[in-house]
């Protein structure tokens, strides 16, 4: 590479600069604080682990986004986070090891071998919760509660929740005795909607009747809160898991209407499950008009800890902090600093030390230094008048 661009990054690899940078940071603080108001103990990762325990039970699309290097101290492969979900069960399983209910939240730099999107960036800022060792539906109510709660707090509007249950496939195909090939063309054509070519599919591959029609209906099952009760008719007479999975969509909608979440829309499509490969209960995301992705996204994932000695039951979510921020209205006002040319006396330290700690911004001039105000961000000086210091507003 010539001196000429040996400042380019790598494709998909971005850093944040000041302005942004403070955007980040208080909204990265803000969100932290909100988890931790609902009793979720932060930790902090390792940004490398041994491949064994950070790609534990999430199958292989983590698999291919992360990154290997060799340990030279043990010679074992390692990789680089490409989600911090693993590293919570871990940390859950083994490092804390609590009988009870564990909330746990996080915020950091996640690297990805291809972005997830075109455009998107391979190194977003993961921040999240993840609960561990509560079954009940209450605990998807409240990680989805949160999960809404984070929108809020971002100032994103016009937010629509998509709600789905990997149970509904799952169990229709229980006793269908599908190869796992067959079972993933089955999930690719409902994922694209391809309505056409999954009658067609079907009928090359569905004896049961009764299944046949359950599948069939999968795809028609998607709109708002009425297509619960629509999917109650359509797939009468299926498994137990099909009718409980239905019911804790039901009370997971009840809930969220009852806690006044009425500006969010809520849309099932019971056909679309995205995670199916590790996810075992509800999944979720949210959308925004105009953003053609999900903000957030999280689900249920039991068992993920079984890997390192205790299994135990799981749900949780994740966002990328810099497409919150892209998206949202945190807090952007930001008070310029306050420049004093170079100190002169004690009294002017003294006077520099208070304001740092009442939180002001203080920057400090040098000798011959030609100040850029709005290049230190700054508006106001400090000026000596009269035998006193006082601060100025710039023009």
């Amino acid at each position: 590479m010539s001196k000429v661009d040996s400042w380019l990054l790598p494709d998909g690899i971005d850093e944040v600069l000041p302005e942004q940078a403070r955007l980040i940071e208080r909204a990265r603080r803000e969100l932290l604080d909100l988890y931790n108001s609902w009793g979720y103990d932060l930790v902090i990762p390792p940004m490398v682990e041994f491949t064994e325990s950070l790609l534990s039970g999430f199958g292989a699309d983590l698999d291919l986004m992360t990154f290997r290097l060799t340990d030279q101290l043990s010679g074992r492969m390692m990789g680089i986070r490409a989600d911090i979900t693993p590293q919570a069960a871990r940390i859950d399983a083994h490092s804390l090891n609590r009988r009870g209910p564990n909330r746990l939240c996080y915020a950091g730099t996640v690297l990805q071998t291809k972005p997830r999107a075109p455009l998107e960036s391979r190194t977003p800022i993961s921040v999240g919760v993840e609960l561990f060792g509560e079954s009940g539906v209450s605990a998807d109510i409240e990680v989805i509660e949160l999960f809404l709660n984070t929108l809020e707090v971002a100032a994103i509007d016009d937010v629509h929740l998509d709600l789905g249950h990997v149970d509904i496939l799952r169990g229709l195909l229980t006793d269908s005795n599908l190869s796992a090939d067959q079972e993933a063309e089955l999930f690719d054509l409902l994922q694209s909607k391809a309505s056409t070519e999954l009658d067609t599919w079907i009928i090359n591959n569905i004896s049961d009747s009764k299944l046949a029609k359950w599948l069939k209906s999968l795809p028609t099952l998607a709109g708002g809160t009425e297509v619960l009760t629509e999917a109650k008719q359509a797939l009468a007479g299926a498994p137990k898991q099909v009718i409980d999975a239905l019911g804790q969509l039901e009370k997971i909608v009840d809930a969220l209407t009852v806690q006044n979440n009425q500006q969010v829309s809520i849309y099932l499509d019971l056909g679309d499950i995205p995670g199916y490969g590790y996810h075992t209960g509800v999944v979720f995301a949210a959308y925004k008009q105009g953003y053609g992705k999900a903000l957030g996204n999280g689900g249920r994932y039991d068992n993920i800890g079984e890997a390192f000695g205790r299994a135990r039951t799981a749900t949780g979510f994740a966002f990328d902090l810099k497409s919150l921020v892209a998206n949202g209205q945190f807090n952007q006002q930001s008070q310029g600093g306050i420049f004093v040319p170079q100190a002169a006396d004690a009294e002017c330290c003294e006077k520099i030390t208070d304001l740092r700690q009442q939180g002001e911004r203080v920057v400090q001039g040098f000798a011959g230094q030609l100040v850029d105000f709005q290049e230190i961000n700054c508006d106001r000086q400090l000026i000596k008048k009269d035998g006193q210091y006082l601060i100025e507003k710039i023009s």
